[in-house]
């Protein structure tokens, strides 16, 4: 529904008054792949419109500039992550774990992608040994990426599952989730220790699932 208001929105910017309802058909048939209505004879006759004929390049030219947007309905980022972004913390190529991918933002616009909240975590606590000239202070924003939706959601607001029988790419991991519920099932199912917030991650906790065995 939001795409078809945005593209309604989007005809009525171009002054095309009054709208044929033709166009709502043929914008909504447009997720189904079917085939737009021509409007009738009857339709372009009956004096009902001010259109002397169907105005066809506006509204390929509003669809097209519509779909040609990167738009993002979601509170995650965008992430384009490329086969040259390396994790500042173990040096791997992050591309290779899209499910394991956390990212930190800078306030000057840098960005990193870790291969797991582990490694994330690890620079925020040595910011400066990892990006020289940074400190924690300057992070802006910090993602890691839901285990099961295999998406990116605030790290702030994750609920972190550890002590698990799943590896990551770097070993033991936090595993992070979106909320409770899922964590607490992933921790029954995966034979987990508990269930921990980012305020509660320490270096000790850290530490601990790199000597983990």
């Amino acid at each position: 529904m939001k795409l078809f208001s945005l593209v309604w929105l989007l005809l009525m910017k171009l002054s095309i008054k009054p709208v044929p309802a033709y166009v709502g058909r043929a914008v909504r048939a447009l997720g189904a792949k079917a085939r737009t209505a021509r409007p009738t004879a009857n339709f372009l006759m009956s004096g009902t419109t001010a259109f002397s004929r169907p105005p066809y390049p506006k509204i390929m030219l509003c669809l097209f500039l519509l779909f040609s947007m990167n738009i993002s309905y979601g509170d995650e980022p965008e992430v384009t992550i490329k086969k040259t972004d390396r994790c500042p913390v173990c040096g791997m190529f992050v591309y290779k774990y899209p499910k394991w991918v956390a990212q930190i933002i800078f306030k000057d616009g840098s960005y990193y992608f870790y291969d797991g909240a582990k490694d994330m975590f690890k620079h925020i606590f040595d910011t400066a040994k990892y990006t020289p000239g940074k400190t924690a202070g300057n992070i802006k924003d910090i993602y890691v990426t839901d285990y099961y939706e295999v998406e990116l959601i605030d790290a702030k607001s994750a609920f972190y599952v550890i002590g698990s029988d799943v590896l990551g790419p770097m070993g033991h991991e936090l595993l992070p989730f979106k909320n409770r519920e899922s964590a607490q099932e992933f921790m029954e199912d995966h034979k987990g220790k508990s269930i921990i917030r980012f305020q509660d991650v320490t270096t000790a906790i850290i530490e601990s699932l790199d000597h983990r065995t």
